[in-house]
């Protein structure tokens, strides 16, 4: 189920799309999959994310926390900071975010004051996920945005990825 945009303050359940997300949901996750094996190479732990506008990349990032030393850089951090030199803007309205993996709280937090439209994740994160699985942090009440939120898009190809990548390093 996609949700719609709350305009109340009530908070809304974040679900799973079930199924129901498009061709262009599903293309633009295997973008962000790609980007996923850019982290890889540099020995992150494998997320890719990208930020688009009106079927338009406008900013893409994947995890560089280890080879940056900055614990924020985080795929949906790094992604969403490109696109907001991109449009001189710290606002991100009307752009979809891209994320193979369900975000952090930390993250979480910056689509919601960069105000992100829609939010589309590949694989849950039963350790961190801040959406649906640790915590459900777009219904924290007196939040003043609301974002829509697609979940599981190409999940087992996300998590895949990731399990690939900590069998490799278990050795």
């Amino acid at each position: 189920m996609i949700l719609t945009r709350m305009t109340t303050g009530k908070p809304a359940p974040i679900l799973d799309c079930c199924g129901q997300f498009t061709k262009t949901d599903i293309e633009w996750m295997r973008y962000a999959l790609g980007l996923a094996g850019c982290a890889v190479e540099q020995d992150e732990v494998p997320v890719g994310a990208i930020v688009v506008q009106q079927d338009k990349v406008i900013g893409e990032g994947w995890n560089r926390p280890v080879s940056t030393n900055d614990p924020t850089a985080h795929a949906e951090i790094v992604a969403m900071r490109a696109a907001a030199q991109q449009l001189g803007n710290y606002r991100l309205s009307g752009t979809t975010l891209y994320v193979t993996l369900e975000p952090c709280l930390m993250c979480a937090g910056a689509m919601i004051h960069a105000r992100i439209g829609r939010l589309v994740f590949g694989a849950h994160d039963p350790k961190r996920g801040a959406v649906n699985s640790t915590t459900h942090a777009f219904e924290t009440r007196g939040l003043n945005h609301r974002l829509e939120v697609c979940g599981g898009v190409l999940e087992q190809d996300c998590a895949d990825c990731l399990q690939r990548f900590f069998r490799a390093r278990r050795g």
